[in-house]
């Protein structure tokens, strides 16, 4: 779709085209929850060339997806994401080179123990990837913890979680309890070894940079909320 119009306002958190509010793809006004997220999802607009480009309005992609997919049923979008609690990706460790061992435990640990500070929860961790089940009630407490996010938040933490692979780390994202760089960090632990080890070819770095872009949208948008 071709560029049609010349001015962006916001009003009321809504965003306007020459004056005419911008509705989601399901016919949903485009209304955001808080002014900061509303001025950057209207920034998106401006920046807009002669093409709609939708890749280039991560914000407003995201915004929909909470309007039109999630919040008609965020229960059932909230358990979906609370799955990954039971093979997040800071459970499972290597047993071999000690480097890529210290490596994890550097940048995986301190994540776990906020958890369990912040839920009263156990994790059983362990070396491989066999599944390792985790208690009920820790599973249980991670369920409660997205269950309670709203729409717009459970948006946010789904690119966060499907990039990263750690709810965890998610959850601790979205608390304000580390910074998006700590998360992409400890995501990247095991890729940022093998890369060393035998180098990274085009492919992958272009895959790695699209799930990075990914990241980000979702960390940004959590801290727009």
């Amino acid at each position: 779709m071709k560029r049609f119009w010349k001015e962006v306002t916001l009003e009321d958190n809504g965003i306007a085209l020459d004056g005419k509010p911008v509705r989601t793809p399901g016919r949903a006004p485009l209304i955001l929850p808080t002014a900061a997220l509303a001025d950057a999802v209207a920034d998106e607009w401006r920046a807009v060339g002669e093409t709609i480009d939708p890749r280039a309005m991560p914000l407003t992609g995201l915004a929909n997806a909470a309007i039109d997919t999630i919040a008609p049923d965020p229960a059932k979008f909230a358990a979906g994401l609370a799955a990954y609690g039971e093979s997040d990706l800071l459970y499972y460790r290597a047993e071999l080179p000690e480097p890529l061992v210290e490596r994890q435990r550097a940048a995986w640990d301190p994540l776990l123990d906020w958890a369990r500070r912040r839920y009263d929860v156990h994790f059983e961790t362990a070396a491989g990837v066999m599944h390792r089940a985790q208690p009920p009630a820790t599973i249980a407490r991670l369920a409660e913890a997205v269950a309670a996010q709203d729409a717009f938040h459970l948006a946010g933490l789904s690119h966060v979680v499907t990039v990263s692979g750690s709810l965890v780390a998610a959850l601790a994202l979205g608390e304000g309890a580390v910074d998006a760089d700590t998360v992409w960090h400890a995501a990247q632990v095991d890729e940022d070894w093998q890369a060393e080890q035998w180098g990274e070819d085009d492919l992958a770095t272009q895959a790695r940079d699209a799930h990075h872009a990914d990241f980000l949208a979702g960390a940004r948008f959590l801290s727009l909320l």
